[in-house]
């Protein structure tokens, strides 16, 4: 006669969970309140502590779950209301001079592109056409794979997309290739971070109207003005180019080293075929390119013509879109411009804010007087983006982090292209690890990994990626060749 079973004991009960979840909603709370006091001269505030403050009550905020976007409105508009003296009115006409720059539409243009590109059938041809090329190395649908991502990344602008058109394509062909699932994850969640360096880029777009309009000081006093988008396009070709070769050159190390399945060698005849067959993707990356470099039009305009382009091409040149699914694609831009555009809003008020307390500049004295050189600011700046990786996605951080560098970085005599495209390159590396790497959490939904599993995927070329990191840093005529050779800057 069996024994009787034993009651499994309950669990422990984390006693410190109800204290913890109290002082994350009291937090904000208390220095609202402390805010409060401070305008009626119940608490002396000095500047030191006003700063304080406005980053705490932030972090706070933050720490509650709060979307980015609303905890920086709220912590503007309470310590507008609160601590300063600015009258609301200016407030709202900077509100809405800081969101009319011309530089914004590109935003939602190249959303526009992207999401036509990615449902158009363009991914599949340019992932046949890498394939054709780089089949038969070591690795060959890996290799096909970062080849397929750089190409999509230079007409989509979006790390997201780029994991989604190709990664949904050519994960599930992996694996019945029979290369490992991990493998085959690593390389599309990384190589897909190429959206973001290979021009058109959002990001890219993001720092320049983060930084639009400033004129601050260099080493000697001089006034330096921030980079233009295209500027910043043009810098981001060689890196992007270097970063697809070594990412490329890690993938084709592990197949060899594992000995992974390599692809028949396609014949010239198969190679010219899928290139043809993929030449009207990839024109539009002569479209982008070459028209911002002649001047026939600008990055705004060029964001208009692709989303246009892009539109014929999946639709009528394609055929893999119909015009029912039309209005879906435009609702889903629809969606994710207004994300973006209401995270501008508020960054565009907290930058305000910023200004108006002269933290930038203060900090920025600090630094010429404290003796910091361009060497240890750089390598600060980049455990301070890498950190800031951790907690927010790539739009936020160079939303508010931007405004607040960019003078520093002109004080120390660093060049705005370099520390831009320097900025876009760590914001690669944060959406490939976690807890919030946008770019983990795609490749996530296409392979049905868990995003612990998925880091330990990455690894390999997480690390090519910090490793070059390094290089774009403390090499800046990698960024600042192609511009100064184009007579851009």
């Amino acid at each position: 006669m069996s024994a009787a079973p034993q009651m499994a004991a309950p669990p422990a009960r984390d006693e410190r969970s109800p204290s913890a979840g109290l002082m994350i909603v009291g937090a904000p709370i208390l220095l609202a309140i402390a805010c409060v006091a401070a305008k009626y001269g119940l608490l002396p505030v000095g500047s030191g502590l006003r700063v304080g403050m406005i980053f705490a009550l932030l972090v706070a905020l933050m720490l509650t779950g709060m979307p980015i976007s609303i905890a920086l409105g709220l912590t503007v508009m309470t310590f507008l209301f609160t601590l300063t003296d600015v009258p609301m009115d200016s407030v709202a006409l900077k509100l809405f001079t800081g969101i009319e720059k011309f530089e914004i539409m590109a935003i939602p243009f190249f959303i526009l592109a992207g999401n036509f590109l990615t449902h158009g059938g363009v991914a599949r041809r340019m992932i046949n056409f890498a394939s054709a090329m780089v089949g038969h190395w070591h690795g060959g649908l890996g290799l096909a794979g970062v080849v397929a991502c750089a190409l999509f990344a230079a007409v989509s602008g979006s790390s997201p997309a780029t994991v989604v058109a190709i990664g949904s394509i050519l994960l599930p062909a992996m694996v019945r290739a029979g290369f490992p699932q991990r493998f085959g994850a690593g390389v599309i969640t990384t190589s897909g971070a190429l959206g973001i360096l290979i021009p058109p880029s959002i990001v890219m777009v993001m720092y320049a109207v983060a930084t639009s309009g400033m004129q601050v000081e260099g080493p000697t006093g001089e006034k330096i003005g921030s980079a233009s988008v295209g500027q910043l396009f043009m810098a981001g070709v060689v890196p992007g180019i270097m970063l697809a070769s070594l990412l490329g050159a890690t993938t084709f190390y592990r197949a060899w080293k594992n000995d992974y399945p390599r692809l028949p060698k396609a014949s010239w005849g198969e190679r010219f075929r899928t290139f043809r067959e993929s030449i009207w993707g990839l024109l539009l990356i002569v479209i982008v390119i070459g028209g911002i470099y002649t001047g026939a039009f600008t990055p705004t305009e060029a964001a208009a013509m692709s989303a246009v382009y892009s539109f014929l091409i999946a639709v009528f040149l394609y055929k893999d879109m119909t015009l029912a699914d039309v209005p879906r694609v435009l609702l889903s831009s629809a969606n994710m411009s207004a994300m973006l555009l209401y995270i501008i809003t508020n960054a565009v008020l907290f930058s305000f804010l910023m200004t108006s307390e002269q933290i930038p500049q203060t900090m920025a004295n600090w630094i010429q007087g404290s003796g910091l050189n361009w060497i240890t600011f750089l390598l600060v700046v980049n455990l301070l983006l890498l950190l800031a990786g951790n907690v927010m996605e790539p739009s936020s951080i160079v939303l508010i982090m931007a405004p607040i560098l960019f003078p520093m970085a002109a004080k120390l005599g660093i060049d705005p292209v370099h520390f831009g495209i320097l900025i876009v390159v760590n914001m690669e590396v944060g959406m490939c690890h976690p807890p919030v790497g946008l770019n983990l959490y795609v490749a996530s939904g296409i392979t049905k990994m868990g995003i612990t599993e998925l880091t330990v995927a990455v690894w390999p070329w997480l690390l090519t990626m910090l490793v070059f990191l390094g290089v774009v840093t403390y090499w800046p005529d990698l960024s600042l060749w192609l511009p100064r050779a184009l007579g851009m800057m």
